[in-house]
């Protein structure tokens, strides 16, 4: 019975009905309206730029703590540099020091010598290695004197090694020159 109601007043109201869009300006009309009649204040809307200036301080913010997480760190070698400036200053002159005698070594290389030669070079690599491990364990946060003077250490053997092998090459030059000296044709 209801629905029969409902149905009959939605054919006496067809075509009735206002679906036209308002005109421009229907609601600030409407709002001046009801104001004048309740005496109520309509605020007037404007723009607040805090939730803006709030997203972009964060965006900001957030790229900010990416770089500093993911962006380019610091060499190992900076930042032994940072911790122990001498360092520096030391790996140099060894540096120097050690790449002048492996040259002279390297030149030094014959086929009697070749083995002798390549062996050390294979050392000095694992020299160089541990010495890495050391400028890690450093940065790391280890006991700074006793790194300090293994890096030291490592350094001296390694010129050691090299002035070792030199005077080994040299015997075997010497040795050659005296066999070579004794055998008349």
């Amino acid at each position: 019975m209801n629905k029969d109601n409902l149905d009959r007043l939605f054919e006496r109201l067809h075509g009735a009905f206002d679906v036209a869009e308002p005109q421009s300006g229907h609601q600030e009309r409407f709002l001046e309206k009801l104001d004048k009649d309740q005496g109520t204040i309509v605020p007037n809307e404007r723009i607040s730029w805090w939730k803006p200036l709030s997203i972009a301080a964060s965006i900001a913010l957030m790229a900010l703590l990416g770089y500093q997480a993911f962006g380019p760190q610091p060499s190992i070698k900076q930042q032994v540099t940072k911790i122990a400036p001498e360092v520096s200053q030391t790996e140099f002159y060894f540096a120097n020091l050690i790449e002048e005698q492996v040259e002279e070594l390297k030149e030094e290389k014959t086929p009697e010598t070749a083995q002798l030669v390549d062996d050390t070079l294979a050392q000095l690599e694992k020299l160089d290695k541990d010495y890495e491990t050391l400028e890690q364990d450093l940065v790391n946060g280890g006991d700074s004197k006793i790194i300090l003077s293994a890096m030291i250490t490592n350094f001296q053997t390694r010129i050691d090694l090299i002035k070792e092998v030199l005077s080994q090459i040299e015997n075997i030059k010497n040795l050659k020159s005296q066999n070579d000296e004794s055998f008349t044709i």
